[in-house]
């Protein structure tokens, strides 16, 4: 409780100390992955360059990133949780595009393996504009469709404490909110039932272990660094959408 109110002191401290200058956004070219050929953005008339994996943007300041650790209580740096709407971020077309992306460097200097406060420090220490690398997943050159389209209607299989069941469930539809729906105690417990986020990605109790599937693609980074201690095959249900038949077992 104590780590937590701190780092809401110090993200308080972030925001006031980044309330500066206004926000002027010009369009930079770019035909990298997640661009479809649409410029993505920097502010005021300085470039941005994108090297391999990495979305590279200039902002004013106050930027209103919201910042989250990748890995709670480590030095494995930090990730854009939300936006606030007051900030230069905020005020671009692209702004869905950095939610979720772990900041790789900070004026040129890596902040990968930092913890949260040290990442604080340099962004409140930086001048207005600053430069902020984000790293970005590489998509491959072709785009492979989905086995299953959306609303295609599957089975998922239920193990839990050694009893199964199934569920006929849709394409598309999250995982999470689909065994609420059908009555799966996805939060066993009082510490789970009174303390979990309600999905937002961050408590980890809705995690289950994928025990067979078919036509999921592989786990998000974000998963691998918030739940990679506990099985290559688990998954946070709250962040995935379903994406094929599965049999998965509750924890």
């Amino acid at each position: 409780l104590l780590t937590t109110m701190y780092k809401l002191v110090n993200l308080q401290f972030l925001l006031l100390s980044l309330i500066q200058s206004t926000e002027t956004f010009s369009p930079v070219a770019w035909n990298g992955p997640f661009s479809n050929g649409a410029p993505l953005f920097s502010s005021s008339a300085s470039g941005s360059n994108v090297d391999t994996g990495i979305l590279s943007v200039s902002l004013e300041k106050p930027l209103g990133l919201i910042l989250e650790e990748v890995t709670e209580g480590a030095a494995n740096g930090v990730f854009v949780k939300e936006l606030a709407d007051s900030g230069s971020a905020y005020a671009s077309e692209y702004k869905d595009e950095l939610v979720g992306l772990k900041l790789a460097r900070v004026m040129e200097e890596d902040v990968t393996l930092l913890t949260f406060d040290n990442v604080m420090e340099k962004i409140i220490n930086a001048p207005s504009p600053l430069t902020i690398d984000f790293e970005i997943k590489q998509d491959s050159t072709e785009s492979i469709e989905p086995q299953y389209q959306v609303g295609t209607e599957v089975t998922i299989r239920v193990i839990q404490e050694g009893q199964e069941m199934d569920i006929q469930a849709k394409v598309g539809d999250n995982l999470r909110q689909t065994l609420l729906d059908n009555n799966v105690e996805v939060y066993r417990g009082l510490k789970k039932k009174l303390g979990n986020c309600g999905g937002a990605g961050q408590c980890t109790f809705c995690a289950v272990d994928f025990v067979e599937s078919e036509g999921w693609e592989p786990r998000s980074e974000y998963e691998d660094n918030k739940i990679g201690k506990k099985g290559p095959n688990v998954r946070l249900s709250c962040l995935n959408n379903i994406q094929g038949p599965a049999t998965i077992r509750m924890q």
